[in-house]
């Protein structure tokens, strides 16, 4: 079986398809009949090109833009680069003639989920989020099946065509105790864990609200804050002027990648909405406090309001950030009753078997296009 990813440039969508690469033996580790060629097609230059380099994955990169809250000159700019990636997919399909093409969104994979459908290969999107963003909704239109974390996305798609899933996740969620991610972040094992993080990027005013809390944050838990590339350096300075005996116990980092470690030592998160937060806080069993990003069509809003209706989250708009974040954090840090109802709720919405559901999908549509191929059809 031969296999094209094509993910979106951000973790939450690139990780779920690493975790279901995972569930698919390549070939000489597994029986030839489910053993996967792949080749991951993506955005260039961007975080998705380094995690699937890392993952020991073929990685080709395409030039994509958005065209949802941009100016006409970039809408028009952008979508010179979606058909010219139409393009260049068509060739690289035709080089590496794939049985299936599984994408997790992202207007790159719009070009090659289009030159799927041109050259007749079955197009397997998964949905990560609640609400599909416009490259999602493009695709689904090509699309022979679409998977899904939630009942809550039906209402997007063709109903003859989903299947929900749930969310993959990496497996070390799972089996992961607090006691070993403690121990290997240096966290103390007897006191409260704050683990605050906002992407890869970061989230300005998450962290700004963080470091401003940490006089009275510090006296009550650990805080793990994972500030991302922006702000790092000014981050690293107001953690260089607390006083030592807040320093360790305030553990900075731009970036993790071992961030299952993260999310299992941790006792409450607050973060963004990203479509992580509807399997990663799940699977650690995570409460937290969600701010969905403000811009870029709210679509970060369903997943945090089907999070906090479920009793996993509270939500908190970013305009209140300054004066409500650490209250909030303080209240449930003291609410052992109320954390441990989150913990379960959160529990609740995991689904250890996602990865697997959608390997099976992958596997039924490439034996599909596999038996017309031999059949001359």
């Amino acid at each position: 079986m031969k296999l094209v990813v094509s993910g979106g440039g951000t973790g939450g969508h690139v990780y779920p398809a690493l975790a279901v690469l995972a569930a698919l033996p390549r070939p000489g580790t597994g029986p030839a009949t489910v053993a996967a060629d792949i080749l991951w097609v993506g955005s260039k230059g961007r975080i998705e090109e380094d995690l699937v380099t890392r993952a020991g994955y073929r990685f080709i990169g395409l030039a994509a833009g958005g065209l949802r809250g941009t100016g006409l000159a970039a809408k028009l700019r952008n979508a010179v680069q979606i058909a010219a990636g139409v393009v260049k997919a068509q060739r690289i399909l035709a080089d590496f003639r794939p049985d299936v093409v599984l994408s997790t969104g992202g207007y790159a994979s719009v070009a090659v989920s289009v030159a799927a459908w041109l050259r007749r290969i079955p197009v397997l999107i998964y949905l990560p989020d609640i609400e599909p963003g416009l490259a999602i909704r493009l695709q689904s239109q090509f699309a022979a099946r679409v998977a899904t974390t939630s009942e809550a996305s039906y209402r997007y798609f063709q109903r003859d065509k989903v299947s929900v899933t749930g969310y993959p996740v990496r497996p070390e969620l799972f089996t992961l105790t607090q006691a070993e991610a403690r121990q290997a972040l240096g966290l103390a094992a007897d006191s409260a864990v704050l683990l605050a993080f906002g992407g890869s990027q970061g989230a300005r005013s998450i962290n700004q609200a963080i470091v401003n809390g940490l006089e009275s944050l510090l006296p009550v838990c650990q805080v793990l804050h994972v500030t991302g590339r922006l702000d790092e350096e000014s981050v690293a300075a107001a953690a260089s002027r607390l006083p030592s005996g807040w320093q360790e116990r305030y553990h900075v980092h731009a970036y993790l990648h071992d961030m299952p470690m993260a999310l299992v030592a941790a006792d409450l998160g607050v973060a963004r909405a990203g479509a992580a937060t509807l399997g990663e806080l799940p699977a650690a069993g995570l409460p937290a406090i969600l701010v969905p990003y403000p811009y870029s069509g709210q679509h970060q809003v369903p997943n945090a309001e089907f999070m906090a209706r479920n009793g996993a989250a509270r939500v908190l708009p970013d305009s209140e950030l300054s004066d409500r974040l650490v209250p909030a954090i303080l209240e449930l840090l003291g609410d052992k009753t109320m954390l441990a109802s989150m913990r379960e709720a959160a529990r609740a919405l995991a689904r250890p078997d996602a990865a697997e559901a959608i390997a099976q999908q992958v596997r039924m549509l490439a034996h599909r296009q596999m038996g017309r191929t031999e059949g001359g059809a």
